[in-house]
């Protein structure tokens, strides 16, 4: 029964490494864009997600690896970042990809 214990905390460390190492890429990714990208797509402004990015990085530091509800809000918030805002933003910045 320890095995299944001891697997189960391993996946739970990776499954935590993994999004804070999303969440940091994120943050890492807002700091570095220019602040007019984000109202040119329409979304909030820089200085909101870097808030809600750096919140999100706090909500993971106080669960750790508990995976519990602020782990999955600031998963969410991540998620919402780099599925939605970031391939906008690095498009108004860079062009079409044709």
């Amino acid at each position: 029964m320890e095995q299944v214990y001891g697997l189960t905390g391993w996946i739970m460390a990776a499954l935590w490494l993994l999004a804070i190492s999303a969440t940091v890429f994120a943050l890492v990714h807002a700091v570095r864009q220019r602040s007019d990208a984000f109202a040119a797509v329409d979304k909030l402004t820089k200085p909101i997600w870097l808030g809600i990015l750096g919140v999100a990085i706090l909500l993971l530091l106080v669960d750790f690896l508990g995976l519990g509800l602020p782990a999955f809000i600031a998963i969410i918030a991540t998620g919402i970042y780099l599925a939605d805002v970031r391939p906008k933003v690095d498009e108004v910045q860079r062009g079409p990809r044709w």
